[in-house]
């Protein structure tokens, strides 16, 4: 990679770790638009994953016990099912392929964020069991494509009024039996090689600089600001995807 690739990767871990520490994950799908802009996607989502992992189990012991286990068992199936969906995808389409639907995902969420898409749905009943798999599956299709479930699944779990603590806690779970259940399918498909091990460990650091940055330096920076900044990454890069797909 270019020295701005690597300054650019830098960025996307770092985003992803502020965003697992302070927002609940909210900005996870900015990573993978951002570093495939220079590293194939294959590699991109190899080199997150165990970044994602290690972060995973942080995120869980902050928040021993404190999920729901009646929603775990509702959600966890569909994320399975999601996970060899997309990894079918993953294995069937070529790279040209993937890197659409990456920015596809991505102009999708972004214009999610901008328009608020999902604060504006109001449920005058609670959703049922059958809209619960289907978010969480598709969470778990483009959890294993692009390393961006949170949206899919937080339009169900937002939905369900839970306690603070037990909505993280809950998604936590959720993301961290998605990672782990991402390990196989990706060791099966080859994704895991030295070059993708290497850039990992190179950028590794960021991760908990990026937790660290969530959990302090945040309390002085307007969170419109840096969801605005955020927005627009996702944004940018999801549409230079589309067009290097076309």
């Amino acid at each position: 990679m270019s020295v701005v690739g690597w300054i650019i990767c830098a960025i996307a871990i770092l985003i992803t770790g502020i965003s697992k520490s302070a927002f609940g994950g909210a900005l996870g799908g900015v990573g993978v638009p951002l570093m495939a802009m220079f590293l194939s996607p294959r590699l991109v989502v190899a080199v997150l994953l165990p970044i994602l992992c290690v972060m995973d189990v942080f995120g869980v012991k902050a928040y021993w016990k404190k999920w729901s286990v009646a929603e775990l068992k509702i959600i966890l199936p569909g994320g399975i099912a999601g996970i060899v969906l997309g990894a079918f995808a993953m294995g069937v389409f070529s790279d040209k392929h993937i890197k659409g639907m990456i920015g596809v995902i991505a102009v999708a969420f972004m214009l999610d964020r901008m328009f608020q898409l999902r604060q504006r749905l109001r449920w005058q009943h609670e959703p049922g069991k059958l809209f619960a798999r289907i978010c969480a599956t598709v969470s778990g299709v483009t959890s294993t494509v692009a390393h961006a479930g949170g949206p899919p699944i937080l339009v169900y779990l937002m939905a369900k009024n839970l306690a603070k603590e037990q909505f993280v806690a809950t998604t936590a779970v959720f993301f961290t039996v998605v990672n782990a259940g991402k390990l196989l399918p990706y060791i099966a498909l080859g994704f895991f090689t030295l070059d993708s091990l290497q850039i990992a460990a190179c950028l590794a650091i960021f991760a908990p600089l990026g937790v660290w940055m969530g959990l302090h330096v945040l309390r002085v920076i307007p969170e419109r600001y840096f969801y605005s900044l955020a927005t627009a990454l996702l944004g940018i890069s999801g549409i230079k995807l589309i067009y290097d797909a076309l």
